[in-house]
């Protein structure tokens, strides 16, 4: 897969902007602020439906414009596509590809897909369990067209069965609805844990072959799927699941009741990382955890390649910055295929990167390496 080419109109700090890039890796250099996130961010945008910051549409679009374009010509699979989002301020945005506008934001899944890594991700070991679950998410909803709409149902009737157990002592009949979004709940959850179940074993086999490199073959990393409750979701299909779910919920109705909260599903969900038999983030060292969190990373690429046959891009995002000279070199050693594209304040900072195409940016503006 690769970006051939980026315009931007209006998309953060960049007014107007068209450039072309490098099948290989491309180096984008800048000092803070310039815009040089805002650029992979557009990138990803179009991969993911999505910012990979805390941001909503609107805060995408420049300073006094009422909307942006992002639009780029990519190749996925052999074939020539054409992506593009329109945002706006007070309207729905509009997602196109190749001309036609999608219904849905999870049409986009197989058409351009992306891993970004950026220093929040050096966290993914010591970070709490959200922290892991978007790992999840992000990379399932790239790969499984059914994922993203399965995480939507069910976020929205968690959300309605969270009002229900706040708000029942004002209004009780609304305790009639609950059997409904149980099931309902129980049958989304089910789904969405068969997927990451598969997701973490294959995460954990490219993840510890990774780790085992970088460590020199002195440490080993494992990964555990935790669900709500300890269930035990491995080697079992959606359906069974589903009624390991639904008994679940039962043994804790009046539980749910009386706490008026959500006790069981996939909103707790976790990864549990063990270097050695021991949990990293309790145990292992600073150098430990930063090794695990770029074999994750790395992992999570090789996985898109493993189902796609093709290297999705690759984001990193100032992260070369935040690693030692050892660590920097070992992600770099491993890049060789697929298109990559990396930001740093420093073109000397990521000069064994070997980049194809060097490019700067000052003040939401792009120009070649001179």
């Amino acid at each position: 897969m690769t970006v051939n080419e980026l315009n931007l109109k209006d998309f953060r700090n960049f007014s107007s902007e068209r450039v072309t890039f490098d099948k290989g890796v491309n180096l984008i250099v800048g000092k803070n602020a310039q815009g040089k996130t805002n650029l992979i961010e557009a990138i990803y945008y179009l991969a993911t439906g999505r910012s990979f910051r805390q941001a909503g549409d609107k805060d995408l679009i420049s300073f006094s414009q009422d909307s942006a374009t992002i639009r780029a010509g990519v190749k996925s699979g052999e074939r020539d596509q054409t992506l593009e989002a329109r945002l706006f301020r007070g309207k729905r945005r509009e997602i196109y590809a190749n001309g036609s506008k999608l219904k849905k934001v999870s049409e986009l899944t197989g058409r351009l897909a992306a891993v970004q890594f950026g220093p929040d991700d050096l966290d993914i070991v010591k970070g709490g369990a959200a922290t892991r679950r978007k790992l999840m998410d992000h990379c399932l909803s790239q790969l499984r067209p059914g994922y993203m709409a399965a995480l939507a149902e069910f976020n929205r009737l968690y959300g309605n069965k969270t009002r229900i157990l706040r708000d029942y002592h004002d209004k009780p009949s609304l305790l009639e609805l609950l059997d409904d979004f149980n099931i309902r709940i129980a049958e989304q959850s089910a789904r969405l844990m068969y997927y990451r179940t598969a997701f973490v074993s294959s995460l954990m086999r490219r993840a510890a072959e990774a780790h085992s490199n970088f460590s020199g073959c002195t440490e080993t990393l494992s990964l555990r799927y935790k669900t709500v409750g300890g269930m035990d979701p491995t080697g079992k299909k959606t359906e069974q699941l589903l009624l390991d779910l639904l008994e679940h919920q039962r043994e804790r109705y009046h539980a749910e009741i009386r706490s008026g909260m959500c006790l069981s599903g996939i909103q707790k969900d976790d990864i549990e990382i063990l270097i050695n038999g021991m949990q990293a983030q309790k145990y292992g060292s600073q150098g430990q955890m930063r090794t695990a969190s770029v074999s994750i990373k790395l992992a999570e690429r090789d996985i898109h390649f493993d189902d796609k046959g093709e290297y999705p891009i690759l984001l990193l995002d100032d992260v070369l910055s935040e690693l030692d000279e050892i660590r920097q070199n070992f992600i770099l050693s491993t890049i060789a295929h697929g298109q990559v594209f990396i930001t740093c304040c420093d073109e000397k900072a990521a000069s064994s990167a070997n980049a194809e195409k060097v490019l700067y940016v000052e003040e939401g503006k792009l120009k070649n390496k001179m």
